[in-house]
């Protein structure tokens, strides 16, 4: 076989070999066996809650399959609420660092596709001053020289085994992880705002509530007071409704203190201090609870959840890392060359006679180590089984999140439903005991009781329709807040209108 039948022959297996990456080919895990169901629960959850007749007392209806908008949020049909979270998106230091950190993972990883990809070219020029010795130079004493020199160096190493595009392979991966960690900040800003300024609603709704039974408990001492004026009762049972009113108001600070301290967490989580002026206030009257719910297939959750697709891309990172060290093993071959000039004068630096150029390959074989590679290549395993495990335990989570917000939904309307009716039954009881008492017909601890059990149970009421609504916000929050249909809103994240799609893995 001659010369050039051998080259090509060399270059085909080169080729060959240059088309297989050793390591793992990722392959993203099956989810459990139970994801193929229609249930996130054991025992199937009713399509429709219960109703009560009181505000957000609404019947909810769960549409399976059905789709998540974008914007979410908009289901509560709260126009204040809709401005408070584009001008928080827009100004959220922890979006923004998120957003920051992923350029960052992108830069590396085109640095990264520069380095390892392509051949790396420098050009060098220079000149250097020198005593060359009597030895060398054959001239009494040595000669002081000046020397020019100008090239281009190049240099590749030949990626036979993969090791370059396996680290490039988790860099695009870890790309692909810091991009989800960015939805699962926008996600979690987005139902931070929205449960927060759910929890201000109930908090002034609760402060409402002991107000209306503060100014009652006064309008009864009044009636007391006068009573004991004329000598109809006994000191003690002024001294009893004082002591009534007292311990109402002295539940008033705490409410107010939450309240303050729940407006200050709502300003920082807009990326604002919480002197900053134009915050909107939140009630329950100015929020509205939708009716019909979307219930994503369990089969669609992990490709939905943020936080498992960023777990998915770290367990792909780790593979390549396995894939990496796998190749570390094996012979690392690297090719250079060089073109340039040397000469003496300055003007004479181009010219034919100064010519010079060198080509080389190289192949480096690891003997001896004391089995540093072997056991870098077995913690790298370890990662990866170990990011396995964790990926398990998120999508464990994600299910977790949903069963959860569904059983709130559930149980949290047949809740309303009863506290509704309680707080019926005690404020007509109360009603009546107020009219008894003034009559002379029951005694003061009747009336005591009633407006002990009146209070409870309209405190109960108003946290209970605020739950509706944080249920509502926790089941958009735990099926992924529909990041997947963001158009103009995605921004540099997610391309318009696209969900990002997995890169495949590097083949044998």
């Amino acid at each position: 076989m001659g010369r050039p039948a051998q080259g090509a022959v060399l270059g085909a297996v080169l080729l060959l070999l240059s088309a297989c990456a050793v390591g793992p080919d990722f392959k993203t895990p099956d989810l459990p066996a139970a994801a193929s169901g229609a249930d996130y629960t054991p025992a199937p959850t009713p399509a429709r809650t219960a109703q009560a007749n009181v505000p957000a007392g609404q019947v909810q209806e769960l549409l399976p399959g059905r789709d998540i908008p974008a914007q979410w949020w908009d289901v509560f049909h709260s126009e204040p609420l809709d401005r408070l979270i584009r001008a928080s998106l827009a100004q959220s230091p922890t979006l923004a660092s998120a957003q920051a950190a992923l350029r960052q993972a992108e830069a590396t990883y085109d640095a990264k596709s520069g380095n390892l990809l392509w051949p790396q070219v420098t050009g060098q020029l220079g000149v250097q001053r020198e005593r060359a010795s009597e030895v060398s130079t054959q001239v009494p004493g040595g000669q002081l020289l000046t020397l020019y020199n100008a090239s281009v160096n190049v240099s590749y190493n030949l990626d036979v085994f993969g090791g370059s595009r396996r680290q490039i392979e988790g860099e695009r991966a870890a790309v692909e992880a810091q991009r989800y960690q960015v939805e699962a900040v926008y996600l979690t800003l987005t139902s931070n705002l929205v449960t927060t300024a759910i929890r201000e609603a109930s908090l002034r709704a609760q402060l409402q509530a002991v107000r209306e039974v503060l100014q009652a408990q006064r309008e009864q001492l009044n009636v007391i007071e006068k009573q004991f004026d004329t000598g109809a009762i006994a000191k003690s049972i002024v001294l009893q409704q004082r002591t009534q009113v007292a311990q109402t108001e002295a539940t008033v600070p705490p409410i107010e203190k939450s309240l303050a301290q729940t407006r200050h967490q709502l300003a920082v989580f807009a990326g604002r201090l919480p002197s900053e002026a134009g915050l909107p206030e939140f009630d329950l009257a100015s929020l509205s609870l939708p009716q019909a719910l979307p219930l994503s297939l369990p089969s669609e959750l992990a490709r939905q959840r943020p936080d498992v697709r960023a777990s998915e891309a770290q367990l792909h990172q780790a593979s390549a890392a396995v894939g990496v060290a796998t190749a570390n093993l094996y012979p690392q071959i690297q090719l250079s060359a060089s073109y340039g000039n040397s000469a003496l004068r300055a003007r004479d630096l181009f010219t034919g006679p100064t010519t010079l150029w060198n080509i080389g390959a190289g192949l480096t074989q690891p003997i001896f180590n004391g089995g540093a590679l072997r056991a870098q290549q077995r913690a790298a395993v370890a990662a990866y089984d170990s990011a396995a495990a964790q990926y398990r335990n998120t999508v464990l989570g994600a299910f977790q999140n949903v069963a959860d917000a569904l059983r709130a939904l559930e149980l949290d309307a047949n809740a309303l439903q009863t506290q509704a009716t309680a707080e019926s039954l005690a404020r007509q009881s109360l009603d009546l005991s107020t009219a008894q008492f003034r009559a002379g017909a029951v005694s003061y601890v009747t009336l005591l009781t009633a407006q002990q059990a009146w209070l409870q149970t309209h405190t109960a009421l108003v946290q209970a329709q605020a739950a509706r609504y944080a249920d509502t916000a926790a089941l958009f929050q735990a099926l992924g807040g529909g990041w997947w249909n963001r158009g103009a809103l995605a921004d540099a994240v997610i391309a318009p209108g696209q969900q990002p799609a997995a890169q495949p893995a590097a083949q044998n």
